[in-house]
């Protein structure tokens, strides 16, 4: 029987919330009343049979690519999903990366595909790298899926890397998919998209983690116009038609989403600052830093983080992300750009928990 839930999913709407919640992984929400938008302005219905059309020329706007070349779905894990139900059959084999996301794994598995794993290493700062790709693929092979900025993480894969894996797909008939939701983290010379690095290439992206838009649920895909009809018309079996009020918010935040960014932006910085001088003085934590992104992926050395994580939620009031939902026991994840006097204090409280 295929899999048919997510145990990470479970977990993080109940036991991931803490006094100290460091178990995040996008920025604080954006408030309503900040987006340029009255409630005159919002309708129930809309016309939104095959997409929006504001909401597809913002997002194609933004990347830099042809509207007929945009699906919008719900979040980032239902264009996920979407894109892989999409391109794979049952049986078929998918090559992911290792330490993963929860939810790429268990939505392949849900599709049937037959998962591989290769590995982006601790030692080489969790880099993606063409090598370890080449040794995992096998004619099988029908997709290989990444996430730039890598979750959990945060490392940033160059456009060389992302063309050598590009390259590999190609050379046996595959194709990658890249999940972009953190890439837009990069707040200085923010990478174009990996969709123009060539036929063969689908990403997925949203609003969520970056801009603090959670609750409009605005999520996309980007694929050539041939596979992205057959997305819109599988995507009739799950979401016939969108939430338009939510589409309509969505078009108002990409009017101004710079400013948006913006202002995530300056807690987020303050927090990796503060995590680079708890790392100073904890050696006994291997971490790899980055230079963007909301989230870091700690290891506590030769040890199993469950218990401490256990133990640091009942008597320290501090949540993180266990490890094994990214196939890595030894570590967890943590979250930065929400609020910096909480993430201070609950650092202070992974330390003295040590």
């Amino acid at each position: 029987m295929r899999l048919r839930h997510s145990d990470y999913m479970h977990w993080a709407k109940t036991r991931s919330r803490a006094r100290f919640n460091l178990a995040t992984s996008g920025v604080g929400p954006y408030s309503l009343r900040d987006l340029p938008v009255s409630i005159e302005q919002i309708e129930i219905n809309g016309d939104n049979g095959y997409g929006y059309e504001p909401l597809k020329r913002a997002i194609a706007g933004k990347a830099g690519v042809d509207p007929d070349c945009v699906v919008t779905a719900a979040g980032t894990s239902m264009a996920n999903y979407l894109a892989m139900a999409a391109l794979l059959d049952p049986g078929d084999e998918i090559l992911i990366e290792r330490p993963a996301y929860e939810l790429l794994i268990s939505a392949a598995r849900y599709v049937g595909a037959e998962v591989k794993f290769f590995d982006r290493t601790e030692e080489s700062g969790y880099a993606l790298d063409p090598v370890q790709v080449r040794r995992a693929l096998t004619p099988k092979t029908r997709l290989i899926v990444v996430t730039n900025l890598h979750n959990p993480s945060s490392a940033l894969a160059a456009e060389p890397e992302l063309q050598g894996v590009v390259d590999l797909a190609r050379s046996i008939g595959a194709r990658v998919l890249v999940d972009e939701v953190y890439l837009d983290a990069v707040y200085g010379n923010t990478p174009r998209t990996s969709f123009h690095l060539g036929p063969g290439v689908v990403v997925t992206s949203s609003l969520t983690k970056i801009y603090g838009l959670s609750g409009l649920r605005c999520g996309w895909i980007l694929a050539d116009p041939d596979l992205a009809r057959a997305m819109w018309r599988l995507n009739d079996l799950f979401a016939a038609t969108p939430v338009h009020p939510g589409e309509l918010l969505s078009v108002a935040a990409f009017e101004r989403l710079d400013r948006i960014r913006e202002k995530a932006r300056r807690v987020v910085e303050a927090d990796r600052a503060v995590l680079s001088g708890f790392l100073d003085r904890h050696p006994e934590i291997a971490a790899a830093r980055t230079a963007w992104g909301t989230t870091a992926f700690l290891g506590l050395r030769n040890e199993d983080a469950e218990p401490f994580l256990d133990r640091l939620r009942a008597e320290y009031e501090t949540s993180a992300v266990p490890g094994r939902f990214f196939g890595m026991p030894g570590h967890f994840r943590i979250g930065m750009g929400v609020n910096s006097e909480i993430f201070a204090e609950g650092l202070r409280r992974i330390g003295s928990a040590m």
